[in-house]
């Protein structure tokens, strides 16, 4: 898919989680992302699978294995602050990206709820990047 079939595919999973409730069918549960765009400062949403840690989430920018970060990774780094979407609540985040041992443990619990990511990680030389989105 080129970026522009992403988006579009993108705002029908948005639509499909904010009229059923959370839930898009024939997807592991979701979270909706909301960030600014690190360029135009715009308002972006992206649809992530969750991956709850305690009161707060796991973002792992995989983008499916590609060999390059997700747009939305470098809106986190540049605006941290983000609105996280789960289920029909909605709540306020700051997005921290983790390193080291934390990174590690972070990544195991995302492999836990989506084995996939371990395969992308093989597949690619770039380390994946997880964040962890913090609730306010």
């Amino acid at each position: 898919m080129n970026e522009h079939e992403w988006m579009a595919y993108n705002r029908q999973l948005v639509e499909e989680f904010r009229t059923q409730g959370g839930v898009v069918q024939g997807w592991q549960p979701l979270i909706l992302l909301t960030t600014r765009g690190a360029r135009s400062g715009q308002a972006r949403i992206y649809p992530l699978i969750a991956v709850p840690d305690g009161d707060h989430y796991i973002a792992v920018a995989s983008a499916g294995g590609a060999p390059k970060n997700p747009q939305w990774y470098y809106n986190l780094l540049a605006y941290p602050d983000v609105t996280i979407e789960v289920g029909e609540k909605t709540f306020q985040a700051t997005a921290r990206l983790l390193t080291g041992k934390q990174r590690e443990e972070a990544f195991a619990k995302a492999v836990a709820v989506f084995a996939p990511y371990e395969e992308y990680q093989k597949n690619i030389t770039r380390e994946i990047p997880v964040f962890l989105l913090e609730r306010q």
